[in-house]
């Protein structure tokens, strides 16, 4: 059972917004459709916004929705005649029919939910610094949304000083926690995997992996006063 918001301004239950709702098995709340309420919204699963009567308060409250962060997915329930002005503009997951059936209605209730609740794992699975973005899930990485082309040991060194800004690894810390303690080359093949990551994030963007002296190599926001390669030729 799910927890939906209704939000409306008409008098009366559910049933003159979306009939098929009372044939539903789910928490229904009904709410004034006003900017008040969406300052105070209460967790749910989805919000259905009844856009009926007044297209021009609910673009509004779609738009001022995602402008605060309200990530609930919301539903524009409509007539006929609204559906000619809706738009992408709206930032709205979804549109029903006042008329649409229980069928429909459960069908698009659990695909906003089931899209909402993937984007929020994949959001959960992102490593964000200094402009880099790297999804764990799908191994890939984006510098100020430029994809990089890296192996798979360059993607999980630039992972490791990512998910730690700012703190300083030695060779041979990298060594180990990237490489694995069964790895027994030497701490040169670091410097050289660094400088490969280096180029490709580009010369705009190189200084985010920062060399510390005689220390190692650390993920910098910013472009460091450090040596910019180490006596190992990193």
């Amino acid at each position: 059972m799910a927890s939906i918001l209704l939000l409306t301004n008409a008098p009366g239950s559910s049933v003159g917004v979306l009939p098929a709702l009372e044939l539903l098995s789910h928490d229904v709340k009904i709410l004034p459709a006003t900017a008040a309420t969406l300052l105070r919204l209460p967790e749910a699963d989805t919000v259905l916004l009844d856009a009926r009567r007044d297209l021009a308060n609910a673009r509004s409250l779609c738009q001022l929705a995602r402008s605060t962060g309200i990530d609930t997915p919301v539903i524009l329930v409509l007539t006929e005649g609204g559906m000619a002005a809706v738009s992408a503009l709206w930032q709205a997951n979804d549109v029903v029919l006042e008329t649409a059936g229980p069928a429909e209605v459960e069908a698009r209730l659990r695909l906003v939910t089931s899209l909402a609740t993937a984007a929020a794992h994949q959001e959960a699975a992102e490593i964000r610094a200094g402009g880099v973005v790297i999804n764990e899930a799908s191994y890939t990485a984006r510098v100020h949304g430029a994809p990089l082309n890296l192996t798979y040991k360059e993607f999980e060194l630039l992972k490791h000083l990512a998910q730690h800004p700012g703190l300083v690894f030695s060779r041979d810390q990298l060594l180990h926690e990237v490489w694995g303690y069964d790895y027994y080359g030497g701490t040169r093949t670091v410097d050289v995997h660094v400088r490969r990551l280096r180029a490709k994030l580009g010369a705009d963007h190189e200084q985010l992996i920062g060399t510390v002296r005689n220390v190692g190599y650390r993920f910098a926001a910013a472009r460091a006063e450090d040596e910019p390669a180490a006596a190992q030729g990193g």
